[in-house]
């Protein structure tokens, strides 16, 4: 059930994955888990450099590496996670973006960040599961905000009134800024359902989503919280 990127996947110096309800780490991820660093996401625009297994960030809302052996990860729930690689895996990179993120910039500062080092058109960015604009209503103000820092993608932002569109957002900017090769991973975080594995007739939703959990517990305020379930994404360069 984890989610994986076609185009990361084919970069055979890194390995990588998309965490869900089931598998808050990926399996494939589990192996590196001791040499993760450490940081505490919140909403900003900070990007770290991470030269050492397990070293603690501080705050920070975007991880780069060209070591060996450290496992950048992002925790999610309905916001965007976006990791990066350099095509032969010779940098890689993660970022957390939700609607603050992207209206600050912080896709742009990793962008910004990896040139210093390479060309980003070297690079390869994958967007994995988050809220898609099939459930994601907003405010009308905070569409203006978008439309108005953002005029050239307009037609992207709002496919639907009061929707936003985070994942094309995110690609309009990753293209914009030199990264061409773009995937799109895995479902939306509020209403994406999968068979239940012992009863294929019922279906259970695949990820954590702080949306979905704040509408049912305005049903029901009984309804638990999901705090400490969200799901990483991350990346590794591989030992040799």
């Amino acid at each position: 059930m984890t989610d994986f990127s076609p185009k990361l996947s084919r970069i055979s110096a890194i390995c990588h994955g998309f965490g869900n309800k089931s598998a808050l780490l990926p399996d494939s991820l589990q192996p590196y888990r001791v040499s993760q660093a450490n940081k505490k996401q919140v909403h900003g625009t900070k990007i770290v450099e991470v030269t050492e297994p397990g070293q603690e960030c501080g705050e920070a809302d975007g991880l780069y590496t060209t070591q060996v052996g450290i496992l950048l990860t992002v925790l999610t729930a309905d916001c965007l996670p976006v990791i990066f690689s350099h095509r032969q895996g010779k940098g890689i990179a993660v970022v957390h973006a939700g609607w603050r993120g992207l209206l600050d910039g912080i896709i742009l500062k990793m962008v910004e960040r990896i040139a210093r080092d390479d060309d980003p058109a070297n690079w390869v960015a994958a967007i994995g599961p988050a809220a898609r604009s099939c459930c994601y209503e907003v405010n009308e103000e905070l569409v203006e905000q978008f439309v108005n820092r953002l005029p050239s993608a307009k037609n992207i932002i709002s496919p639907r009134f009061r929707h936003l569109n985070l994942t094309a957002i995110a690609e309009h900017q990753l293209r914009g800024a030199g990264i061409h090769l773009v995937d799109r991973v895995g479902g939306c975080t509020i209403c994406t359902t999968v068979p239940n594995e012992a009863d294929a007739s019922q279906h259970h939703f695949k990820y954590t989503s702080f949306r979905r959990t704040s509408q049912q517990q305005a049903i029901d305020p009984t309804h638990p919280g999901i705090k400490g379930r969200n799901q990483y994404s991350g990346v590794i360069i591989l030992p040799s």
